[in-house]
């Protein structure tokens, strides 16, 4: 029975600008990184250094040269936000390029892209 997700995989072209757009733009920490000295890097992004759930930063060449049959595209992910307006001001006067609010049953919504043209969402979840 799988009880959590634990670790989202993510693909990137340059981890290091990706680790510096979570870090400095989005205010994630780097819970650990990984480098066998041999191509094999990956970093563990999240939040908080608390956060259940990590996201995996792995270069995409070195991961399509090992495993081609592999899916590399990005996965479409859904943050949380206790304070979504001040959110969006935030990555907003950060240069992040940010969708429209909407607001939706549920909550307000927006998605932003980070370094490479990713999209993600936020959602307002008090």
């Amino acid at each position: 029975m799988i009880n959590k997700v634990g670790q989202i995989m993510l693909y990137v072209n340059n981890q290091d600008e990706t680790v510096a757009f979570w870090k400095e733009k989005a205010g994630f920490s780097v819970i650990s990184e990984v480098n066998n000295g041999q191509g094999l890097r990956f970093i563990e992004i999240a939040p908080t250094k608390e956060s259940e759930t990590s996201i995996i930063l792995h270069n995409k060449e070195f991961i399509a040269k090992m495993q081609p049959e592999l899916n590399l595209n990005t996965p479409s992910l859904m943050f949380f936000s206790e304070n979504i307006d001040q959110l969006y001001k935030d990555f907003s006067d950060k240069n992040i390029t940010v969708g429209e609010m909407v607001t939706m049953p549920t909550g307000k919504v927006f998605n932003f892209a980070d370094n490479e043209g990713n999209y993600f969402a936020v959602m307002e979840k008090k």
